[in-house]
């Protein structure tokens, strides 16, 4: 016999998703922008804890390896990944500078970071805000409902209006899946290559419209496609 208990995950699920595709604009600025970015040179440094954590790696193994259909590989780095680096860190100046060490490590003004929350409350994702203004970089954030700390740290953010961390997490997935989506569409109009010096010829002969370095990678891609899988489907970061 159903109970309610059955269905109160997917109805909750389903409420969310009504407000979330409205955010659907932002995710595809959000994709276009860090497609001219990391295009240009510059990172994308992705922090969480715990199932944000996941969701963080899940994103940097899309742009590292691919989403679909082969293309050149992306810088983006999940923080958290380096476990010698974060347990130093946390040992030697305290959890709350796991991400922000990291950070001033590795970010560069024009770098993107990517924090993700559900309670969008963490003190170790504020403190790697702090420190990635102070570093002249773009903050971006996913968390459950504004307003909340994190929300107000970022320059931007996308609050997913969900009363559990469970139905914040699944549309923190699929607002990842529709970034990498809208990151490649940006890189197949050839939005990716700010060190274009015009349209160059493909593999097969033809121009390609995407010039300079991230042209010649895809033209190669294109050309071997063979042992990534076969096209139109994830590759190993999706699993």
């Amino acid at each position: 016999m159903k109970t309610a208990t059955d269905t109160a995950h997917c109805d909750d699920l389903m409420k969310a998703l009504e407000t979330f595709r409205d955010r659907a604009s932002l995710i595809e600025r959000w994709g276009s922008d860090l497609a001219r970015r990391l295009g240009s040179g510059a990172r994308l440094l992705v922090a969480g804890n715990g199932g944000s954590a996941a969701q963080a790696q899940h994103l940097t193994a899309e742009l590292v390896g691919r989403y679909r259909d082969d293309r050149a590989p992306f810088s983006a780095l999940a923080l958290h990944a380096d476990t010698s680096s974060t347990t130093a860190i946390a040992n030697d100046y305290g959890v709350q500078e796991v991400f922000a060490r990291q950070t001033a490590a590795h970010g560069r003004p024009g770098d993107v970071l990517m924090l993700l929350s559900t309670s969008g409350a963490s003190a170790n994702l504020l403190a790697a805000a702090d420190r990635a203004h102070g570093l002249d970089m773009t903050v971006w954030a996913m968390t459950g409902r504004a307003p909340n700390p994190l929300h107000r740290a970022a320059d931007e953010a996308l609050c997913v209006d969900a009363p559990v961390a469970a139905t914040v997490q699944e549309l923190h997935l699929v607002a990842v899946h529709m970034l990498c989506e809208a990151f490649d569409e940006a890189v197949e109009r050839g939005e990716a290559d700010g060190r274009a010096e015009g349209r160059r010829t493909g593999a097969n002969g033809r121009v390609d419209g995407r010039g300079g370095v991230v042209g010649r990678l895809v033209g190669r891609a294109r050309a071997g496609r063979t042992s990534a899988g076969a096209p139109g489907t994830h590759g190993e970061g999706a699993a």
